[in-house]
């Protein structure tokens, strides 16, 4: 199969002046090489495309592929990860992964809780603060914790987004306010176990490849999986599968499972839980578009601990997208 291949990388945006944080989503080159080295292993003929700048480009000059494994993250606005996936729709052209419409909804995160919790899952309270005329209006428990509403790989996270009382949320969401200029999601802050569950498949096809749990070393920053928690992992955080016979490897893998289908998210990615004060599994957030690489990414390191090797997660994904190629949808 020709399968053409979207990305950002992220040397380019560097290059250009963007901050270590803004192109923390952004892939690395041996990302790039690792995935269309194993499609290749896989018997696909690959083209590297690129952003989707690029990818305009190419589909103006005429080019077209099978489908296209697309991974590229975006720059701005609510709709980012929603571009290509757009782009290939206006081509009729099959692609890896979730839709427009989910991958937007992902993002904007209170949209996506308010989804959730219509569908009867739990989830934390939660109010959005977009200017700070709006912090008065939180009326939450204290603690409380804050992030951006929009941002991925734990952008805008640290040991301060754990909020004590209102003066901390005040600097809290000046500071993010001010760095990521878009709105602030703030929640009730839940203090049990953080685990994210990988899955791949759609529908009625999709399935739990493990539920990991992170543990923070001694040296982390306290109490969440921050930015730098994450760029540093090897050093400062350790991984767990949770079994199903523990309680929260069983509710937090029918959660995600609930969250998947519910959403419509398709071929692979990660649902985030915590547990509550009662050891109850609640939604956090959900990523349709999960980083790929192949050592340090979470979705991988699970999907490894659980004896599946690189090339068999990709085999998975690339199986769950070709349902939908023309003449083999189902």
């Amino acid at each position: 199969m020709r399968v053409g291949l979207t990305y950002d990388l992220r040397d380019d945006y560097l290059a250009l002046g963007f901050s270590r944080e803004e192109t923390a989503e952004f892939d690395r080159a041996e990302t790039i090489d690792a995935i269309a080295d194993t499609l290749a292993a896989l018997g696909h003929e690959v083209q590297r495309i690129g952003h989707a700048r690029a990818l305009m480009a190419r589909l103006v000059a005429g080019d077209r592929w099978d489908l296209v494994f697309n991974i590229a993250e975006g720059l701005y606005g609510f709709g980012r990860e929603s571009l290509v996936p757009a782009l290939l729709e206006t081509y009729q052209i099959p692609y890896t992964f979730s839709d427009p419409f989910v991958l937007a909804l992902a993002l904007q995160k209170a949209a996506c809780k308010r989804v959730v919790r219509d569908l009867g899952i739990p989830t934390p309270a939660f109010a959005v603060v977009e200017q700070m005329a709006d912090v008065e209006r939180v009326d939450l428990p204290y603690p409380l914790f804050a992030k951006p509403l929009a941002e991925g790989t734990s952008k805008g996270i640290s040991a301060h987004s754990r909020i004590a009382d209102r003066h901390a949320l005040e600097q809290r969401c000046t500071d993010l306010l001010e760095r990521f200029h878009q709105p602030v999601l703030v929640e009730t802050y839940l203090p049990g176990r953080e685990v994210t569950v990988g899955i791949v498949g759609t529908g009625v096809h999709a399935r739990v490849v493990g539920v990991m749990e992170v543990l923070l070393g001694a040296e982390a920053e306290a109490g969440v999986y921050s930015l730098e928690n994450k760029e540093r992992y090897e050093e400062l955080v350790s991984y767990r599968l949770v079994p199903p016979s523990e309680r929260l490897g069983r509710d937090a893998a029918e959660l995600a499972l609930a969250v998947w289908r519910g959403l419509g998210c398709r071929d692979a990615g990660r649902v985030d839980v915590r547990e509550d004060a009662d050891e109850r599994a609640s939604f956090i957030e959900v990523n349709p578009l999960a980083g790929l690489h192949p050592v340090h990414s979470d979705l991988p390191i699970m999907s490894r601990l659980a004896g599946w090797g690189f090339a068999d997660l990709m085999a998975a994904i690339m199986d769950s997208a070709s349902r939908r190629l023309p003449g083999r949808e189902g």
